[in-house]
């Protein structure tokens, strides 16, 4: 069993089982979420177990909600130009003023927190639904998730897990991508 395995089966899992596992997630009540870091290599391993978690806690009375980053990041994007003309800015002005561009219009023209909080279950349940934020990569090197969880706070009700591709630095940094500099003010319980 890899470590990544075992900490989702021996260590996420049994909380999320709880008939209110918002306690042992956060002790605050308006941010019902924590962080689930991995090392980006293992995306590919981590999209497998978190569907093979999916169907146990399912079978089990939880309704899992399932956000993709991806997709919110598509959808900001098209939303502003179809996709051929972001290609074509890339190359026109160059990678960092489109990652520039990029991050304005999930900042501001269609923000990423809005986005995400728009796919939150319907009649949400803490006792019953689950939220798994994943394909958090996908927002490298355009956006870091520390701005939104800080913008989720007060929005989300359902104990919420953020995927996170990245490496730990020191007792509570995270260092996106296991690139970026590390960030050490996440207030959410880090699943270690």
């Amino acid at each position: 069993m890899s470590d990544l395995e075992h900490r989702i089966k021996h260590v996420l899992e049994p909380v999320l089982t709880l008939e209110d596992p918002r306690e042992r997630i956060s002790v605050y009540h308006d941010m019902p979420y924590a962080i689930f870091p991995y090392d980006p290599d293992e995306e590919f391993a981590l999209r497998k177990q978190v569907t093979l978690l999916d169907t146990r806690l399912t079978q089990r009375g939880k309704r899992v909600k399932r956000i993709s980053l991806a997709e919110c990041l598509d959808e900001a994007m098209r939303s502003q130009r179809p996709l051929e003309d972001w290609f074509t800015a890339e190359r026109e002005q160059g990678l960092m003023s489109l990652i520039e561009t990029v991050h304005s219009v999930i900042s501001e023209y269609s923000p990423l927190v809005d986005l995400v909080a728009a796919r939150m279950p319907d009649d949400p349940d803490p006792l019953r639904d689950l939220v798994f934020i994943q394909r958090t990569g996908a927002l490298f090197p355009v956006y870091r998730t520390f701005s939104l969880l800080e913008q989720l706070k007060g929005r989300i009700y359902v104990p919420t897990i953020l995927f996170y591709p990245g490496l730990s630095d020191g007792a509570a940094g995270l260092r996106f991508m296991g690139v970026l500099e590390a960030e050490h003010n996440y207030r959410p319980k880090i699943f270690w």
